[in-house]
């Protein structure tokens, strides 16, 4: 990043060539931001495809550049605004997404209303600038999601494919994982899609590490309780095995594979596909059911299993078995308010297993999961009902 950095600063965009020789003159002279940290360097931006252009907050601040392009306009992804003269230009239409350069942002929430931003220009025969401070990074993944999207491709195409327009393209690894990530959910917002609870997990992990507390923004994270009365109940459920009080439904399971096991291409090992389905420890229930009442029940559940978004569906992905993890959900206390604990019947109050917001858990396959929330197998049963909902808390 830092020789990207370094050529940017050192080298204008072959673009300024076409400019008249007056014109470069005062490039050098107009249109700065008076800061005493900006050092952005020469106006940089390039045409990645007719009418939109990609580019550095120095070329985004200068008011002589903006009008040679035609350009009305402007998308920011940068930790402060454009300064007032351009925001309030009466040619300009501006949008700012506050958003740092490091991997750890969350710039996937951004993308659709990046995409929608400049989708929005060129329809409407406008030229878009889309920039942040560089030119490199942040914009360059709006960028990328944008051509994902329009052009149908996966992260590597569109990113060899706007890099082939501007060579100073390179998003940090965090962005490239999100933009993945995105593609994988059909360039929207899926939030049933496994990985992306994964996602929004971590990222939950996060702010409670630094505020000791979940934030309200996140409380969506914590699922209703399958135990209590709903429509449409899911029958496949977890109960405790001692009290058999339902604890989870299926589609609350988060699975993974077993450390150093690959997926099988077309798998991702999203929510949809195999529950793993032999965490039960014993042969016999409590209440003396037949083993062959589990296996039929396992075998259900990868018949009715559904394939990730744009992805084949498969049937014997084998997931870890060693730990049971799941989604936070609305029984399980105080996890709003504390960073780890233990989890507990909230009926018979016999120990489940536990949860941590910043530690996570190692599984026994060797896998990090961070953050977790995972019940002991051989505390629960899986079970399949007609009726699988109760009142009783």
């Amino acid at each position: 990043m830092s020789e990207v950095m370094n050529e940017i600063t050192t080298t204008t965009s072959t673009n300024n060539k076409n400019l008249p020789i007056n014109s470069k003159q005062k490039l050098k002279d107009v249109g700065s931001l008076s800061r005493e940290d900006f050092d952005g360097g020469p106006i940089s931006l390039d045409e990645i495809e007719p009418g939109l252009f990609l580019g550095n907050l120095t070329a985004a601040t200068h008011m002589e550049t903006l009008r040679t392009y035609n350009i009305s306009h402007i998308l920011t992804l940068d930790s402060i605004p454009l300064p007032q003269h351009i925001t309030e230009a009466s040619f300009l239409t501006t949008k700012y997404i506050h958003i740092a350069d490091m991997p750890k942002e969350d710039i996937l929430h951004h993308l659709n209303t990046c995409v929608d931003f400049i989708q929005g220009a060129l329809l409407t025969d406008h030229n878009v600038l889309v920039h942040c401070y560089f030119g490199v990074s942040r914009s360059s993944s709006a960028v990328i999601a944008y051509v994902m999207k329009k052009y149908r491709m996966d992260y590597s195409s569109a990113y060899d494919l706007v890099k082939s327009k501007r060579r100073f393209v390179q998003p940090n690894a965090g962005f490239v994982a999100q933009l993945k990530l995105w593609h994988r959910m059909g360039c929207s917002i899926d939030t049933q899609y496994q990985k992306y609870k994964t996602y929004r997990l971590r990222l939950a992990g996060d702010q409670v590490r630094k505020a000791k507390i979940l934030p309200p923004n996140f409380n969506d994270l914590i699922k209703p309780d399958p135990a209590i009365t709903q429509e449409n109940p899911e029958p496949i459920v977890y109960r405790c095995r001692k009290c058999r009080r339902v604890l989870a439904s299926k589609s609350n399971i988060l699975q993974h594979l077993p450390k150093n096991v690959l997926p099988e291409k077309g798998t991702d090992g999203s929510n949809g596909n195999t529950t793993s389905a032999n965490n039960q420890t014993s042969d016999q229930t409590p209440t003396g059911g037949s083993p062959r009442l589990l296996e039929q029940i396992a075998e259900q559940i990868r018949k009715v299993s559904l394939g990730s978004p744009g992805e084949g569906q498969k049937s014997d992905i084998t997931y870890c078995q060693n730990i049971l993890f799941v989604e936070p959900i609305a029984w399980m206390q105080h996890i709003a308010n504390n960073t780890q604990g233990r989890l507990h019947c909230p009926k018979c109050d016999q120990k489940l297993g536990n949860y941590s917001w910043i530690n996570g858990c190692q599984c026994p396959c060797g896998e990090e999961i961070s953050p977790a929330f995972y019940m002991i197998p051989s505390k629960v049963e899986l079970s399949k009902a007609v009726q699988n909902v109760q009142t009783t808390l």
